[in-house]
């Protein structure tokens, strides 16, 4: 069975329409991320209509997104006025039952803009981070230049049930080290192995396949020529980390082995039996 273990459903319904009829078809598990109140709801009701019709999981979690600060402009002055709304929606949802991981959350220190808001996304982490530890859930990380300060968090990251890394944006050695210090890893892989991202190739080649998942980011790591992902993805995305397996003579390479492997993955870290 395919899996994603990041999509964003509610924003690939304004682009695509036919999304939710395409995973039911493909049969698709997957994880969806929201980052607003309403945005959760549409996931829910997905996953308690794909329940209720016995199609495939949808596991509707939640976050504030380490960009959000930026893009809704928050100011330092006021930090925990600006936060206080949406944590609060976090630890709600968390305390009902009612998301399936924490994420995607983390660091994004990519720009001049993003790095004026680091200290806000620090303090966002530590929220993040006592809620996925209190309620015994999974994290979904999004991390873009700022390694660095997952490996300073990793005396926490390592007590959570699992810490998924949204578009592995790491090398090969740091996702060794992150398993060496022992936090239970797991490294995602969508179009970017698809992409000539070198490091991404070498990585979804060499790690274990006991790590890997898949991923489409979808609507937002389109495929070459194309002007959104979705769900259909997936299929190429498995084929791809397959050849790139079996050009460098790693276990499971295989397509149908490495697709029940991820699978696998996917209901270890989230619990579905």
């Amino acid at each position: 069975m395919l899996t994603d273990a990041h999509c964003h459903p509610f924003d690939l319904a304004d682009r695509y329409p036919g999304a939710e009829d395409e995973r039911r078809q493909l049969g698709v598990m997957c994880a969806s991320s929201s980052t607003t109140l309403a945005e959760f709801e549409y996931c829910e009701k997905l996953a308690i209509q794909a329940k209720e019709n016995s199609a495939a999981t949808m596991l509707p979690c939640f976050a504030v997104h380490p960009q959000m600060p930026a893009v809704e402009q928050w100011s330092m002055n006021n930090e925990q006025l600006s936060m206080t709304g949406q944590l609060s929606v976090l630890d709600m949802l968390a305390a009902e039952g009612r998301i399936s991981a924490v994420g995607e959350t983390g660091f994004d220190l990519y720009n001049a803009v993003f790095r004026e808001t680091e200290k806000i996304q620090d303090g966002l982490f530590s929220v993040h981070l006592d809620v996925a530890l209190r309620y015994d859930l999974p994290m979904v990380l999004h991390v873009r230049r700022a390694m660095h300060k997952i490996f300073a968090r990793t005396a926490g990251l390592k007590k959570c049930r699992a810490v998924i890394f949204h578009s592995w944006p790491g090398t090969a050695g740091e996702g060794q080290a992150l398993l060496r210090r022992g936090v239970n890893a797991f490294f995602s892989f969508g179009s970017a192995v698809m992409l000539n991202h070198r490091e991404a190739m070498r990585c979804c080649a060499v790690f274990p396949a006991d790590r890997l998942l898949t991923e489409t980011d979808a609507p937002f790591q389109p495929p070459r020529g194309r002007e959104f992902s979705r769900y259909a993805d997936l299929k190429t995305i498995i084929e791809t980390a397959a050849a790139l397996r079996t050009e460098a003579e790693t276990e499971i390479s295989r397509v149908d082995e490495l697709e029940n492997v991820i699978e696998g993955n996917f209901r270890n870290v989230f619990t579905i039996k």
